[in-house]
């Protein structure tokens, strides 16, 4: 199954109304290549999911915190490799919740 499909499953299952899609901006503020890919990626989903509202956070710096809150939970960074994009997206998910 492949990924567009895979979020469309879970979506159904959750009834999930919004995604919430980090987007790689520079700190300068402006989107490069890897932002073109994540915007043409949610573009994908937008058709697949025309009900579901599509809400692009920055994401700049959230690996960064993550790795922060993760050091002072007492976890190194071999120990942060398995789970820091998952705190990651926690972080974003969290600044989406801030501008509700």
């Amino acid at each position: 199954m492949d990924s567009i499909e895979r979020i469309a499953e879970i979506a159904a299952l959750r009834k999930i109304r919004t995604l919430v899609v980090g987007l790689p901006v520079r700190l300068d503020g402006s989107e490069g290549a890897s932002a073109i890919k994540v915007r043409a990626f949610a573009e994908k989903i937008r058709v697949r999911l025309p009900d579901i509202s599509l809400v692009f956070i920055d994401e700049s710096l959230t690996t960064t915190s993550a790795a922060s809150k993760l050091r002072d939970a007492g976890r190194n960074a071999r120990q942060q490799k398995a789970v820091i994009d998952q705190v990651a997206a926690m972080e974003i998910l969290n600044l989406w919740m801030e501008g509700c």
